[in-house]
């Protein structure tokens, strides 16, 4: 038989074989991240007819070469253009994450490690990052717990919608700040009641609450005062703050003249007794009131006593603004005395009424009617909270309850919560007060308070509850929550192969490991470090080049055809040798 039939054979095996190559690229033109292959031929073997034959000096015979014949071609290397990088097709999904670079994603089975560069991924039931095809784990690091930074271990299937990540945990409010202007012309400042400043916090447990200060001006020129007067719940109910002393500042007292008047028409002082206008009903019996209250109903007793009491001076509904007025008792040098002392030593017969708030046993100034007029000039106030200076040269801030850096404490954590184990849910607060200033701004005062310090620290959060999660171009996974803040819940893991076509294909756009690409050493790479990058949103489309696959087609095609023409030529050649003999 003729070498030329079979090396005719040979070419068309090796052509269909290329051909095979080029369908199965065309095939997978749009499959995301394949990588398409090439094939390269050499020729199969060659029967050597004559062995080549050196020079002789003696007779100046030159050398031979060597008479070779060739059988035919083989398939010599399928090459994967592993490396070449695909297209980004842009799909909206913020699973769908692409690789730029010539790292892989690493995937898992359960048992074994794979590795891809398709990046369509999803979130499975159990809150799992999953390949979309296979359903396979992604693999990655977690979250080191004790630095809340990414633990670069063994790689393990990243669990992003965990129970623990759904939601980002309360925390109670540990810092506020207040800035702005205090106009000292402004006529809320000035006021009885004085402007209201609201500060919004959290406590441990993520529940909101406002707590209200009052800023008063004073006698004193830049200085004015700041007292917490409620604290209220999200839906407006306030919170009993009276039991916890000092729950803000100390107990200061400011000169601030006040004309107090008594309400003559309704009210009248009987010794102990506050009467009705006429003297004919006791509305307060001081001498059956107990200041020191043993129990809840003698403690209620002596609140509504009290209540009354600053009704028929005009503070109704501002009992302990009236209780903690005082007057300077003539004395040198002078004594300040609170009214709610005062009160008390009426019913202890020390004074025989407001009126004598000198002690000179005078019960009062007479009217002109033949009744005493109890109405009276406060010198000052008590308060617990602390006073707020500025420099009246410059209007800047200058001081507050006589820290200079403007820190004050609110001592919420006082408040008892669980009276189970007198905990408290509250957590003391520094308000700093250094960015207010007193400047003149047309009477009206911008002051405002925030939680947090200028850097967004200590500012406190109710649960959150997750609303995104986003992947940054390390792969760091990323948790954002309504609560306005952020948790990292992971990093996809990458690997790197010294040599990437070394790898062996295992369907489902899989590779797996051999001895010629490398191995995984079972901890991964960052993206990052070797100059690649992902991306969220876009997948890696296939890097087929159908211009060249069609090309390589045409050149298979013609190859194809010339082998075959050889096995035809041949067989009428060995038709012409059969016929020799008729």
């Amino acid at each position: 038989m003729m070498r030329s039939l079979y090396s005719g054979v040979a070419g068309l095996k090796t052509h269909q074989t290329k051909m095979d190559v080029i369908g199965n690229n065309i095939a997978n033109v749009n499959t995301t991240a394949f990588k398409s292959s090439s094939i390269t031929f050499a020729d199969l073997m060659s029967q050597t007819t004559q062995s080549a034959s050196g020079a002789n000096a003696t007779t100046g015979v030159g050398g031979v070469n060597a008479r070779q014949i060739g059988l035919g071609v083989k398939s010599g290397a399928i090459n994967v253009n592993i490396t070449g990088q695909g297209s980004a097709q842009s799909t909206g999904n913020p699973f769908d994450i692409m690789i730029t670079g010539d790292n892989f994603f690493v995937v898992s089975d359960g048992l074994s490690n794979y590795f891809t560069r398709d990046g369509s991924f999803y979130v499975d039931g159990v809150g799992n990052l999953c390949m979309t095809s296979t359903g396979y784990n992604v693999m990655g690091w977690g979250v080191d717990t004790a630095t809340m930074d990414i633990k670069k271990d063994n790689v393990q299937p990243l669990r992003i919608m965990s129970p623990d990540n759904l939601t980002y945990p309360p925390e109670a409010t540990t810092l506020g700040t207040v800035s702005g202007i205090l106009d000292k012309n402004d006529t809320d400042v000035n006021s009885e009641d004085g402007k209201s400043l609201n500060l919004s916090i959290y406590d441990s447990l993520g529940y909101e609450y406002t707590a209200r200060f009052i800023l008063k001006s004073t006698d004193v020129d830049g200085e004015f005062s700041v007292e917490l007067d409620k604290l209220l719940d999200a839906k407006g109910n306030e919170i009993d703050i009276s039991g916890a002393d000092e729950l803000f500042g100390s107990d200061t007292s400011v000169a601030d003249q006040e004309e107090v008047v008594f309400n003559s028409n309704s009210f009248s002082w009987n010794g102990t007794q506050l009467m009705n206008g006429d003297g004919t009903t006791t509305i307060v019996d001081l001498s059956t009131v107990n200041f020191t209250p043993a129990d809840e109903t003698e403690e209620a007793a002596l609140q509504e006593a009290l209540d009354k009491i600053a009704t028929a001076y005009g503070f109704g509904g501002s009992t302990d603004e009236f209780l903690n007025l005082y007057i300077n008792n003539g004395a040198t040098p002078p004594v300040k005395q609170r009214v709610s002392d005062l009160i008390e030593a009426i019913k202890n017969g020390t004074v025989p009424s407001l009126a004598d708030l000198d002690g000179d046993g005078t019960p009062g100034v007479d009217d002109g009617s033949g009744n005493p007029n109890f109405s009276f000039t406060a010198d000052g106030r008590f308060l617990n909270g602390s006073v707020l200076k500025f420099d009246t040269d410059t209007g800047l801030f200058d001081s507050i309850a006589g820290s200079t850096k403007g820190d004050t404490k609110i001592a919420l954590s006082k408040l008892i919560a669980n009276t189970t184990d007198n905990t408290s849910n509250f957590a003391d607060i520094n308000l700093n007060w250094s960015g207010v200033s007193m400047f003149n701004n047309n009477g009206t005062s911008t002051v405002t308070a925030t939680y947090g310090d200028k850097d967004g620290i200590g500012t406190g959060r109710k649960l959150g509850d997750m609303i995104g999660v986003s992947i940054q171009r390390d792969g760091r996974i990323y948790a954002s929550y309504d609560n306005g803040m952020t948790k990292l819940l992971g990093q996809i893991a990458t690997a790197n192969f010294p040599n990437a076509s070394g790898l062996e294909k295992h369907g489902d756009n899989l590779y797996q490991s051999t001895m010629n690409s490398g191995s995984f050493d079972g901890i991964g790479v960052d993206v990052t470090a070797s100059g690649g990058y992902m991306s969220t949103g876009v997948l890696e489309m296939s890097n087929v080049d159908l211009s060249a696959e069609f090309t390589e087609m045409i050149t298979t095609q013609r190859g194809f055809q010339a082998n075959s023409r050889i096995i035809t030529v041949s067989d009428t050649l060995l038709e012409e040798l059969t016929n020799l003999k008729r």
